[in-house]
């Protein structure tokens, strides 16, 4: 075979035939665009059959498989059995419900392929224009930085890392944390999301350095008992240098008085923080963008656009006030990262320079479609929408005298629980009796030592009619497991 043979030799990773595939990826498309129609006809969640289970009990292929044949065991036997947090009656756990917008995206760049570490590149510059956007919206500077990760977890850590820098310099890169005189400490709530303790373990400060304080009787930080606790460590000899408030506690929603942290935090010359991993994305509507007063004053903030953003998984983004430290935190000299002033390696900075990845996908392409093409207006009108589902719910709760509202309803999160004898374990298997109905899916929680039912409006399409239904349910199953029903 010639040169001019071999270059025109297909690859065998591309279609024999195109037409056929293109035929077959509509079904897939049109597979999917029902699944997302029909979705209320849907049990929320179903456990799999250990059958099915089984099913993907096997050894590595060596020959391949036809492509309508692996779809139908996806539609068989993967699809039934997901999460169900894009049904209306997923309330469990904060997931976002994605959109057929962001479906479609997804689709794109999973096409396009791009590995946007860097290089000079349009999708890089997409992941900018998102930047600008967020920076207009928190009220940061205009050059503030920012960047995609897999979700507010790693932006924590990624905030913590650049907190680092900034108290021990770029030398804490090269010698470690251990190398340092100081005796670092950290703050935040007790309701804050566990990723924070981890942060600090895998920055290398270890969990002891995080001070959990205690909450007030609206689940926000004690504002009190933080100021106390600063000045206690600074006496004992402890070098205060970050703090963490919460834009919409994991457990209950609320968000902690920013204001009052920001000026804290300034007072004590501290890192001011703010995971918004849930509620930061509400500033995108008026009535909500109220309750984050202060958020404006923070250094960073981590959120996420695959929860109230309505994007599909994944999609978590850390914005940073001072760039300049964002990237000497995580820059590196590395010769194959070298940069040119033309050609595909220009465009410096990118995104690796602010992050661990040098491989990172196109996050950006399917939020940048989701803002695009419903506008935050609309965005925050469906947060809203959240929220006022939410009260409905908390309202019927209220008023019901079997029933207990466990904590205020700052956004979303309702929690609530039966009450009866032993409440910890009837409410427990009323949960998971209404997850196995399929009929909704809440989860459970602690709040003050006690075991609540949870229910997160997250979810654009969930309406009162679904959190209703989940309402009666807990009535429903109270009654039958503590024989109030005959």
């Amino acid at each position: 075979m010639n040169h001019d043979e071999n270059r025109q030799t297909p690859s065998p990773l591309d279609p024999a035939d195109w037409d056929g595939l293109r035929q077959q990826a509509h079904v897939m498309l049109d597979d999917m665009l029902n699944y997302l129609h029909d979705i209320r006809s849907r049990p929320v969640w179903q456990p799999a059959p250990d059958e099915v289970r089984q099913s993907l009990h096997t050894s590595l292929p060596l020959e391949g498989a036809a492509l309508d044949g692996l779809h139908q065991t996806f539609m068989q036997q993967i699809l039934p059995y997901a999460v169900g947090n894009a049904h209306p009656g997923f309330m469990g756990w904060v997931h976002g419900g994605g959109t057929v917008v962001g479906m479609l995206a997804e689709m794109l760049a999973g096409g396009l392929n791009a590995n946007v570490g860097g290089r000079n590149q349009m999708p890089v510059e997409v992941e900018r224009e998102i930047t600008r956007w967020m920076a207009a919206l928190f009220g940061f500077p205009a050059d503030a930085s920012g960047v995609f990760v897999t979700g507010t977890s790693m932006a924590n850590l990624l905030a913590v890392w650049i907190a680092r820098v900034r108290l021990l310099g770029d030398d804490v890169r090269r010698n470690g944390v251990a190398m340092t005189h100081l005796a670092p400490v950290a703050y935040a709530s007790a309701a804050t999301h566990g990723s924070l303790e981890q942060a600090y373990d895998l920055a290398g400060f270890g969990t002891r350095i995080l001070r959990r304080v205690p909450l007030d009787t609206d689940q926000t930080i004690d504002l009190h008992a933080l100021q106390v606790m600063i000045e206690a460590d600074r006496a004992n000899g402890f070098y205060p240098f970050m703090l963490t408030g919460n834009a919409g506690t994991v457990d209950t929603g609320a968000i902690d008085p920013l204001d009052a942290l920001a000026r804290i935090a300034k007072d004590n010359n501290l890192w001011f923080h703010v995971d918004g991993a849930l509620g930061a994305p509400s500033m995108m509507h008026p009535a909500l963008a109220v309750k984050l007063r202060g958020i404006a004053e923070a250094d960073s903030i981590a959120f996420d656009f695959h929860k109230w953003g309505q994007v599909p998984y994944d999609a978590g983004f850390i914005l940073v006030r001072d760039a300049e430290l964002h990237r000497r935190s995580f820059a590196s000299p590395a010769a194959y990262l070298r940069r040119e002033e033309a050609g595909l390696a220009g465009g410096s900075p990118w995104p690796c320079d602010f992050g661990p990845d040098l491989s990172r996908g196109f996050r950006a392409l399917k939020t940048w479609f989701t803002i695009r093409h419903y506008g935050a207006d609309a965005l925050g009108a469906s947060m809203h929408r959240c929220c006022m589902v939410a009260q409905h719910l908390a309202q019927r709760v209220a008023t019901h005298p079997e029933l207990e509202l466990m904590a205020p309803v700052a956004l979303n999160i309702v929690c609530l629980r039966y009450v009866c004898e032993d409440s910890d374990r009837i409410n427990a298997e009323i949960a998971v009796a209404i997850q196995l109905s399929g009929m909704a899916a809440p989860s459970t929680t602690l709040i003050n030592g006690k075991l609540a039912i949870r229910a997160a409006i997250v979810n654009h399409r969930t309406r009162e009619g679904d959190v209703d239904q989940l309402f009666e349910a807990v009535l429903h199953w109270g009654g039958h497991y503590t024989g109030a029903l005959s």
